[in-house]
């Protein structure tokens, strides 16, 4: 009898490959959870949410106030992969079969351990019940999925990710495709010419970066976003306004502020 051998599983995406394609623009996907094939992915149209026009309803700045979620950064960053990847109901156009790989999961795994993705956590009685994952670099976040068990979690960790890219010195935020959730949030559309355009002037600073935070370099806003440190020091300010013990009502004090 011939030896049965296991398939071969391929090799994640170079970290450094991976990068270069968001740089450029462009970002992979597969057409099942079991695919080891992935597709080089340039829309012709592109989604960004502008981190000045992020629609916060009363509700949902209610639900921030009133702390339904502790929210963490960089967590979980696994789980909430493995979450974003799970099955889907069909109902609403955002279900059936997941683009989100076994081969592209470890890729961003890899990719995060250097620093270079990143997520947002919602926990509810030690729970994980929703959040996002992205790709940050200089000035730049491409968010790839978002997930919810419970109502507005993935609302939730979006208010925390816009505030903390504010924080950060950011200046672009990627939505890659357009839905109606999406646009209920305030996100937008446009070509992917113009969509090129802000991310090389995001990647370049100078005086097209307009809005930057005076400590963005301090957060490390060069090369890699930073990302967990501009979390980190929303907690920190926070607290220096009185609010350590419910850092939701001063998220949504900041961004209903603006909004």
């Amino acid at each position: 009898m011939a030896p049965v051998h296991a398939p071969v599983q391929p090799s994640p995406i170079d970290p450094d490959l991976l990068l270069l394609a968001y740089r450029s623009g462009i970002f992979p996907m597969a057409d099942r959870r079991d695919d080891p094939d992935i597709f080089w992915v340039e829309p012709r149209m592109r989604a960004i949410l502008p981190l000045d026009g992020l629609v916060v309803s009363r509700s949902l700045a209610r639900t921030l106030r009133r702390g339904r979620f502790h929210v963490t950064c960089n967590q979980a960053f696994a789980a909430v992969m493995e979450a974003c990847a799970a099955p889907r109901p069909k109902e609403g156009g955002d279900g059936g079969e997941t683009w989100i790989s076994e081969r592209i999961e470890a890729s961003y795994r890899e990719l995060q351990a250097e620093g270079r993705a990143h997520s947002i956590e919602c926990w509810q009685d030690g729970r994980l019940v929703g959040g996002l994952y992205g790709v940050g670099f200089d000035r730049v976040f491409c968010g790839e999925s978002m997930f919810s068990r419970a109502a507005d979690a993935s609302k939730v960790a979006l208010c925390w990710l816009v505030a903390a890219l504010r924080r950060a010195g950011a200046v672009l935020l990627d939505c890659q495709f357009l839905t109606d959730h999406l646009a209920s949030l305030g996100a937008v559309e446009m070509p992917q010419d113009d969509y090129l355009d802000l991310l090389r002037a995001a990647q370049a600073g100078g005086a097209d970066a307009a809005g930057l935070a005076a400590d963005a370099d301090a957060l490390g806003a060069g090369a890699a976003l930073g990302l967990p440190a501009a979390f980190a020091a929303l907690l920190a300010d926070a607290a220096a306004a009185g609010l350590s013990s419910s850092p939701g009502n001063f998220i949504a004090q900041s961004l209903t502020h603006t909004s």
